[in-house]
């Protein structure tokens, strides 16, 4: 006797208060990349003004910018973890609210940092708030709509915010560099003054960087009294049906497979953004043209310093921290600009899997489309950026735009567009797909696993893989810190890819909607 199929549910025009819902996901998905892309932008001058580390010192720099990237992970994967497991129990709006205020606040201390162990501390925080905040918001997102296309585009379109989220914090970069010295001079405040220490540089702009993360909090705190629970999961809890979460159930036959390949998978597809597409703001100050700017600044700073002190000592002290301060603030508008457009390629890279993913039946399918060309182009294009010539075929000066320094259509710049394009596709690819592998009750605790377990303790140290290999002068191809960085991130990148690409003949095709 055959089952009749159920009546597919039609999809309606959306309420007030889910648009409410999908605002403030969306603003959670922008933030939480918002503040994990700060961290490439600002570690080097930070690393500079805080301990006087550059990349010249080989191993300070590799140890901090490891730990800087590997302990928050860590952290982040645990907590995260937990913050899955209560979001099943206390449910999805309470865990969101209070992961975005975590996150918001964090960063915005991180900015006062007089210390390398107290930018860390903050730092991992800031990892722990948005490691919970993205599960938390996919759970209750999928679980707001019955009809599947209307759930996989609500999804899909909300996730794209978090390129959107990407771009943001490169124009923001952009902004405060420029700005910088007429913002207000940054003091400690009383709250923090039990981490001692004192603020060397009050305009620095890796600080306001960091401090521009309190901005998710001030929507979120306007518009919290008026969101509801999930329906779904509220329902469940009011009739005494909710099962409780169990991580061991992720692991039970049913569910063994698709935890393990998601794990996997997951990390693999974070391991490509962390130890590649991250790895920008040390990679572009070899390219021949950042050299040349660098060389020639860096000459008139050392000059204009030599020439206005007339003490030689304190000059040739002077001219080395103008040195200094002149080339990273080269280096940092560079690599502005090839965020901005990575990040821009992550949102068509989003975009294009919303618009697809309702005419793909097969998940395995949806996800080759962009694991096939991401594996063969994105170890090319960083094989160009460790040989530094930009190939520029169009150059305008936009500079009366805040933010922007200059247009560049370059051979470069069209290749890491294209590689966050098919990296960051992947990360919406996760959002839709997880929460249809998981039952209600387990949702928030299945999807944290592979995103926090995989994604961020496995897939985020990455970076720090990078910066290790590319210490190894006598193995890695390329005669500076830079080129090597490049030629690691290629074979990070190849390697990571072609492991997804595997793992896809292994990934189970979801059920249909679980309850």
């Amino acid at each position: 006797m055959s089952v009749p199929a159920p009546t597919p549910v039609e999809p309606i025009r959306l309420t007030g208060t889910q648009w409410l819902i999908c605002v403030i996901a969306a603003i959670g998905f922008a933030f939480d990349i918002y503040e994990l892309l700060m961290l490439p932008l600002v570690i080097g001058p930070a690393l500079k003004e805080l301990a006087d580390i550059t990349p010249a010192k080989k191993e300070q720099f590799a140890l901090w910018f490891g730990l800087l990237f590997y302990v928050p992970a860590v952290c982040g994967g645990i907590f995260g973890l937990l913050g899955g497991y209560m979001t099943d129990r206390l449910g999805r709006r309470r865990v969101l609210t209070w992961s975005i205020l975590l996150y918001a606040f964090s960063a915005f201390a991180a900015g006062f940092s007089t210390s390398l162990p107290m930018l860390l501390f903050f730092r991992t925080t800031t990892f722990i708030g948005v490691c919970i905040e993205f599960v938390a918001a996919v759970a209750w997102l999928a679980e707001l709509f019955d009809n599947h296309n209307q759930r996989e585009k609500v999804l899909g379109y909300t996730q794209a915010f978090s390129s959107i989220g990407g771009l943001l914090v490169a124009v923001a970069s952009g902004l405060i560099l420029q700005y910088a010295n007429a913002l207000p001079a940054i003091s400690l405040p009383k709250f923090l003054n039990l981490f001692g220490g004192e603020i060397a540089n009050t305009h620095a702009a890796w600080r306001y960087t960091l401090m521009s993360g309190l901005i998710p909090a001030i929507p979120l705190i306007v518009i919290r009294p008026f969101l509801p629970e999930s329906p779904k999961w509220a329902q469940k809890k009011a009739a005494g049906t909710l099962r409780r979460p169990s991580i061991a159930e992720l692991f039970s036959p049913e569910l063994r497979r698709t935890t393990i390949v998601t794990t996997i998978m997951f990390a693999a597809s974070y391991g490509v953004a962390f130890g590649a597409i991250q790895q920008m703001p040390q990679i572009v100050g070899g390219i021949d043209a950042v050299k040349k700017e660098t060389g020639e600044k860096v000459a008139a700073a050392k000059a204009k310093e030599m020439e206005s002190e007339p003490d030689k000592e304190k000059a040739t002290k002077a001219a080395g921290i103008a040195a200094g301060r002149v080339a990273g603030e080269i280096r940092q508008k560079k690599a502005a600009e090839y965020t901005k457009a990575q990040e821009v390629g992550g949102l068509v890279g989003r975009f294009g899997l919303a618009l697809l993913v309702i005419y793909f039946a097969s998940r395995r399918t949806l996800l080759r489309v962009f694991l096939i060309p991401g594996m063969i182009l994105t170890p090319i294009i960083f094989v160009l950026f460790a040989r530094g010539q930009e190939y520029t075929f169009f150059s305008a000066d936009i500079s009366w735009i805040p933010g922007f320094h200059g247009f560049h259509i370059s051979l470069l710049g069209i290749g890491i567009f294209l590689a966050g394009l098919f990296t960051v596709a992947q990360f919406s690819f996760w959002g839709n797909y997880l929460p249809q592998a998981y039952p209600v009750h387990l949702r928030g605790t299945g999807e944290s696993f592979a995103a926090n377990i995989g994604g961020r303790m496995i897939g985020t140290p990455f970076a720090a893989v990078t910066q290790y290999l590319a210490t190894m002068e006598n193995v890695i191809p390329g005669g500076s810190p830079e080129a090597r960085t490049a030629y690691v991130a290629a074979g990070i990148a190849g390697t990571l890819f072609l492991v997804n690409l595997i793992m896809s003949c292994f990934l189970p095709e979801p059920k249909a909607d679980q309850e």
